[in-house]
């Protein structure tokens, strides 16, 4: 379901009455409603596609099965993510493989034109083969049992609020949800939820969509700008994707709170970290746990040479970088963010310990590290990346602006996103805007954001980058 348009504002209530008019006794049924309603979603995207999600689901809940009755699970196990891979394999990273392939035989003197696939990538496929991978992980190392309900386990994998852009849930908080639906209907928790995606909507409409409109502008024709614009685009560029991302996943938790469900939490105001380590601590908690659980741990993590725990670091990044996608600049990405994380731990920089200055400039020396970064995760080619980052150190003026009205409403997100970031952040406890005990101070800020989404909001223009992956 995308979010940020009319048709999720008129599609969800709808999903929301039919699923709680259902009797509280009948679990199953409340359990099929929302498995038809999961793929009918999904679906509506490009119907094949869901052949791929039934595939890879079906794959992994018998691997689970085989592992949990041999005595031998290590083959079943194996034989079990290769096959859950081979989609994304297929889809996601065929082009990739074939061009590395032609470029390895040009050097020696073959020029070989490879068949490729101009087939679209199916949406949300390295969220759900990751969770179905992760899941059959835990069932051969005995932390969850394999579950035999097969709607359940269905269920799971593409419970519609996670199944585009995650959050990676692990079965160990879903499944037995699912098992325990909750008998009543939780107040406090849908009101909980709605909060989550009200802001979450004015993170996506306002502030990150607003921001898209001079990014893009900017950064897909770098060279018609002076290197201020490109400079200012990309920093505006870091702050979009946490608006957009972030955006999404709050609204997806929240529309899982309403429907009585608990999802892991994605984000936790990564502007705010003071190290690219810290900001691996508060970026897309879920992936992070899986890349620390699935290939960090299993590598050796730190219980090993410090030399051997800079690898594991390389290597789950690497990871990261193949993850977000089929280009040497992913890849790149994420071998910037190993040498940054392994640099910490060489001068031992993970922590700050410098006080309420020091903090305030390793978090700027943070935000600008991630952002340079950010040039290999935005761009198309290595070559527009370099492109880019040299036009940026021209350095040339003057500043490229135009859309007032565009810059204003920019202005205004950017400054309640950062105020709202900053009192969650130092005063979690002292300062509270939409769960104010006071009802005028809840509903004034509810008014303003609603007024702000339909004033300011672009609705349906980008769908959420994250998407892509």
């Amino acid at each position: 379901m995308i979010y940020n348009s009319f048709n999720f504002l008129l599609l969800y209530p709808l999903i929301f009455l039919l699923y709680y008019a259902i009797p509280v006794g009948h679990q199953k049924w409340r359990n099929s409603y929302l498995l038809v309603a999961s793929y009918l979603l999904y679906i509506s995207f490009k119907p094949v596609f869901a052949l791929v999600l039934l595939y890879v689901t079906a794959v992994s809940y018998v691997t689970a099965l085989l592992i949990s009755r041999s005595s031998r699970p290590a083959l079943p196990m194996r034989c079990g993510i290769v096959l859950t891979l081979l989609p994304l394999l297929f889809f996601k990273y065929f082009n990739f493989i074939n061009s590395i392939i032609e470029d390895a035989l040009a050097m020696v003197g073959y020029s070989i034109t490879l068949p490729g696939l101009n087939w679209a990538i199916p949406i949300g496929i390295s969220f759900f083969t990751f969770q179905s991978m992760g899941y059959i992980w835990d069932v051969y190392h005995k932390k969850v049992e394999a579950e035999h309900d097969f709607l359940i386990y269905a269920l799971f994998i593409s419970f519609f609020p996670s199944l585009l852009m995650g959050p990676i849930n692990k079965a160990s908080l879903i499944i037995p949800q699912l098992r325990n639906l909750r008998p009543y209907f939780d107040y406090g928790k849908a009101v909980e939820g709605l909060k989550m995606i009200l802001w979450g909507m004015f993170m996506k409409v306002v502030v990150a969509d607003r921001l898209a409109i001079f990014v893009n502008t900017v950064l897909d024709s770098y060279g018609n700008y002076t290197g201020l614009s490109c400079l200012v685009a990309m920093l505006l560029y870091s702050i979009q994707i946490y608006a957009d991302f972030g955006g999404y996943s709050l609204m997806a938790i929240g529309v899982g709170k309403t429907l009585g469900f608990e999802l892991t939490v994605n984000f936790r105001r990564p502007i705010f970290a003071f190290s690219v380590s810290d900001y691996w601590r508060r970026w897309h908690l879920s992936f992070c746990t899986w890349l620390r659980e699935y290939v960090y741990f299993p590598l050796g993590g730190s219980r090993c040479s410090k030399l051997k725990n800079y690898r594991n670091i390389l290597l789950t990044f690497l990871v990261s970088g193949i993850w977000h996608g089929a280009n040497w600049t992913f890849i790149t990405w994420g071998v910037m963010h190993g040498i940054f994380i392994t640099t910490e731990r060489i001068l031992d920089q993970q922590k700050c310990r410098y006080g309420p200055l020091g903090r305030a400039i390793k978090t700027v020396i943070a935000f600008f590290l991630v952002t340079f970064t950010r040039v290999f995760f935005r761009m198309p080619t290595l070559g527009d990346a370099i492109g880019l980052l040299r036009r940026i150190c021209d350095f040339s003026l003057p500043m490229t602006i135009y859309g007032t009205w565009n810059w204003w409403y920019m202005l205004i997100g950017l400054v309640m996103l950062f105020t709202k970031d900053f009192i969650e952040e130092f005063f979690p406890e002292k300062m509270k805007l939409l769960d104010n005990p006071r009802l005028t101070v809840r509903w004034t800020c509810y008014v303003t954001l609603m007024v702000m989404i339909l004033a300011a909001g672009v609705f349906g223009s980008d769908q959420f980058i994250y998407a892509n992956f």
